[in-house]
């Protein structure tokens, strides 16, 4: 029970993953054009693990990347790169960095979160970590209510991750709880058109979005 009490409560570990830089974000392109949009995935990446990392609550960021570029500025970041060994789609991708973090720490409490979110706040994901605390499993909902941001597993629990389309509804049927607060839009506020780049605009976007994408509009 013992080595069980310590993982749980040795804070989050965070998975992110991250498509090759690219094939990211193919529909920012009528926004942002072919040239900015593989480093605006990348700023978004960065702007997303940098505030995960500032929080308070978080332990370890794992990115499943087989992205060099990337690997290498989110490592200097501070977070742990694994490449995406399965190589089988986002949902065994997340199951490998699940692994990778469970390999070490067994009883790791673990979630998942995307890798565009260029406004995400540390404090609101403190609000969301905290709730999903209390459940075996938890998500939160995109600004849509269609997709899923963020999904979490205790300790002891498997994540069963199945994001894609239309994951709210699969996640809630797969038996997660989901969270239902306010004050935390920066956590649902994925990028993958040019309206939510602007959605997230109005949020405040982290500080590499923000020069690359209100440089290039200026």
């Amino acid at each position: 029970m013992n080595a069980i009490h310590t993982d749980a409560d040795d804070g989050w570990s965070l998975v992110v993953p991250l498509k090759p830089l690219a094939l990211a974000k193919s529909r920012l392109a009528a926004a942002a054009g072919s040239l900015l949009r593989p480093r605006l995935a990348l700023a978004f990446a960065e702007d997303t693990v940098g505030a995960v990392l500032n929080c308070a609550r978080v332990r370890d960021v794992v990115v499943v990347t087989d992205d060099p570029t990337a690997s290498e500025a989110l490592a200097a970041l501070g977070a742990r790169t694994v490449p995406d060994a399965p190589a089988a789609g986002l949902n065994a991708a997340l199951a490998h960095g699940v692994r990778a973090i469970r390999s070490r720490r067994p009883y790791a409490r673990v979630a998942t979160l995307n890798a565009d979110l260029p406004a995400l706040r540390p404090a609101e994901l403190t609000l969301v970590l905290d709730a999903a605390r209390k459940f075996p499993r938890a998500f939160l909902a995109d600004a849509a209510e269609i997709g899923t941001t963020f999904l979490s597993a205790g300790p002891g629990v498997e994540l069963e991750p199945a994001f894609g389309g239309a994951s709210r509804l699969r996640h809630l049927s797969s038996g997660a709880v989901e969270i239902r607060l306010s004050g935390v839009d920066s956590v649902r506020r994925d990028v993958d058109t040019g309206e939510d780049l602007a959605a997230a605009e109005a949020l405040g976007l982290g500080p590499r979005t923000a020069a690359r994408w209100l440089s290039a509009a200026g």
